[in-house]
């Protein structure tokens, strides 16, 4: 990142940002995330320290265990895909992707994990100019 943002900046921009996100470290324990009273996947506050996989249903489990053992051992920097959440007029396809953080050397520090609801998005056409 170039420039420094001050704290309070930095915490505005998180929660602005139109992506919700979980921060993994690198023993698997989740230590962040974003947007909390908004969350399309609602976290406990509880979840701050505890390892990823006590925070995933056990259907996807297995998925997100080889994610970050392939990241570890340097075989993946990112992974993408999408789903649909909820039923009828009330669907939403949502898009996750999960990436590595790695330090400068390449060492890795642990996951990101983002998702974004990508509804409007999918049904974008022709143009729209800003402030229009």
């Amino acid at each position: 990142m170039r420039g420094r943002l001050a704290e309070d900046a930095l915490a505005a921009f998180l929660e602005t940002i139109p992506v919700e996100f979980s921060v993994v470290d690198g023993d698997d324990n989740v230590v962040a995330w974003n947007k909390h009273e908004t969350r399309i996947f609602k976290r406990p506050e509880g979840v701050v320290g505890r390892n990823v996989r006590d925070c995933h249903p056990e259907k996807s489990l297995d998925k997100v265990v080889q994610l970050l053992t392939e990241m570890k051992e340097g075989k993946r920097d990112k992974a993408r895909f999408w789903i649909d959440v909820g039923e009828g007029e009330g669907q939403r396809k949502v898009m996750i992707e999960y990436y590595a953080l790695r330090s400068p050397s390449g060492e890795y520090l642990g996951c990101l994990e983002a998702s974004q609801d990508i509804t409007e998005i999918q049904s974008l056409t022709g143009q729209r100019r800003i402030l229009d």
